[in-house]
């Protein structure tokens, strides 16, 4: 049995869809953008006459939906360090650099980051340039798997699991 979120606080969906889902011990968030729920603009966004997009401000965006996306997660009992997996969806490949800093303020211990994918695409259906697509845990608050520089640990239990040691890190993820 699945469990529909509609958070109040959230910008509205752009279509006929929850905020996020609960199934079992996850929480499944639909695709959220930058749009600012009290007025619905989309922060960062310079309009012409027209009311077109002729500059945008990636940070200022990325700053937004991670709001947002923290939002939804309050509203679905769940917490911002229960972030499993991140999906993200950038029109512009070219504000990779811009989106990945902003990221780094929230998560600035890649050890304790959801995992992440990027993509780039063409467009999305409202004036964004970026949306975030999220599954967290929920009900649950596991101990974390990270620990001190050196002690490693096993991940899986007795039954053979996979030995980690922060020399099995990347380098990317040591700086």
């Amino acid at each position: 049995m699945t469990e529909a979120v509609h958070a109040a606080a959230a910008p509205a969906p752009v279509g006929r869809y929850p905020h996020a889902r609960r199934a079992g011990g996850l929480l499944f968030l639909s695709g959220i953008g930058p749009r600012d729920p009290a007025t619905d603009t989309v922060p960062g966004n310079v309009l012409d006459a027209e009311g077109r997009v002729i500059a945008r401000d990636i940070a200022a965006q990325t700053r937004a939906v991670l709001a947002n996306v923290r939002t939804v997660l309050q509203a679905s009992g769940a917490r911002w360090e229960d972030l499993v997996d991140v999906t993200v969806y950038l029109t512009d490949m070219a504000d990779f650099a811009a989106y990945n800093a902003v990221w780094a303020e929230h998560f600035p211990d890649p050890a304790a980051a959801p995992c992440r994918t990027t993509l780039g695409i063409d467009a999305l259906p409202t004036p964004i340039a970026i949306e975030m697509k999220c599954v967290a845990t929920i009900g649950r608050h596991p101990t974390p798997l990270s620990r001190p520089a050196g002690e490693g640990g096993t991940i899986g239990g007795a039954d053979g699991g996979v030995r980690a040691t922060d020399a099995d890190a990347p380098a990317s993820m040591k700086e």
